[in-house]
């Protein structure tokens, strides 16, 4: 064999594959960013005004409350705070009022109305988001809600010429157990029973009257409570009652308890409906069965004298009590929400 020969080399062509680029997908039509900024734009622009009217509104409401009612102030000889006598307008040089017995008898009444309204709304706002057939909830929900459209002059109407004349036996029969204890003790001048107009009957005309405002808020939180958790706990064998304890309850008290706040708010701003139901006192006893007289009533009483100056800015000076009443419930009322969630 020829050692100079050499084995042949076999090449083999090996085809070349040139990677294609993927084909462009067609553009498609986008909103500008221009567009999107001027909707965010236009929508933070109402948002922001609409904030700073309502608290420009506030804030004058209270500038001119005070401006009324620094003069008359000025001129009042007994401390607005404490004195708790008898309203002396007479002499403008030498007035004498204050705001206890109003202070107190608005808190009381208010008070009352809800401590019966919030165990009723509440148990409302559970049944029908919890246990109400389907076909049940809107009808059951209208219903209540209606109680917010009655004008609350009809309540007042209800409450004195039904309400109290109607509750007076069972009053009787209250005042002869309890009548030992302050708060249902009665007095020379107190209502008769007959009547009824006393502050107990104001507690739960207010009370009706501020029950839709709670339940329906209290309702359309319950209603909200995340599936997954009613879910979960089912899963785990709890009961339909279980189930609203461990899940809705806690999911909703935060609403629930603004809804009672707002209520409140109604409560303690209330007119007509006490100036009917409620006999008139200057005296604050801390009794149920007495009449009284609240900051909304005592304005309303007093509109006579709203023709001269410095006795209306007297009721004024009142009226910007309940005025800081109200920031003060408001306050507290975020505070415990905040602390709830």
């Amino acid at each position: 064999m020829d050692s100079t020969l050499q084995p042949a080399v076999i090449t083999r062509d090996i085809p070349t594959t040139t990677a294609t680029p993927p084909a462009k997908e067609p553009e498609t039509t986008k909103p500008s960013r221009g567009a999107r900024r001027l909707g965010d734009v236009v929508f933070k622009g109402i948002a922001t005004s609409s904030a700073t009217t309502i608290t420009l509104v506030i804030g004058a409401i209270g500038l001119f409350l005070l401006w009324r009612a620094v003069p008359a102030l000025q001129n009042n000889v007994a401390n607005f705070f404490t004195y708790a006598g008898d309203w002396n307008l007479a002499d403008t040089a030498a007035m004498q009022f204050g705001i206890p017995n109003l202070l107190a008898a608005t808190v009381l009444i208010s008070a009352i109305a809800l401590i019966l309204a919030m165990p009723v709304a509440l148990g409302i706002a559970i049944f029908l988001s919890n246990y109400a057939p389907a076909r049940l909830v809107k009808p059951l929900g209208f219903l209540v809600d209606m109680l917010a459209a009655v004008p609350s002059i009809v309540f007042g109407l209800w409450g004195w010429q039904v309400l109290g004349p109607s509750l007076s036996g069972f009053y009787n029969w209250l005042h002869e157990v309890a009548g030992g204890i302050p708060l249902f003790a009665t007095y020379a001048n107190s209502p008769s029973f007959d009547t009824g107009r006393n502050m107990l009957t104001g507690g739960i005309v207010l009370a009706v009257m501020i029950l839709p405002v709670i339940a329906a808020t209290a309702r359309e939180i319950f209603v909200q409570t995340p599936v997954g958790q009613r879910e979960a706990a089912l899963a785990l064998g709890a009961t339909r009652w279980e189930v609203v304890r461990m899940t809705v309850l806690p999911f909703g008290m935060p609403g629930f308890i603004s809804g009672s706040m707002l209520g409140l708010g109604r409560a303690l701003g209330e007119t007509m409906a006490l100036y009917l139901v409620v006999s008139p006192s200057s005296q604050f006893r801390f009794s149920l069965f007495d009449g009284g007289t609240t900051f909304a009533t005592a304005i309303a009483n007093a509109a006579p004298e709203f023709n001269d100056d410095l006795r209306a800015g007297a009721y004024i000076a009142a009226g910007l009590m309940l005025f800081a009443l109200t920031f003060v419930v408001n306050s507290i009322a975020r505070g415990i929400i905040t602390k709830r969630k």
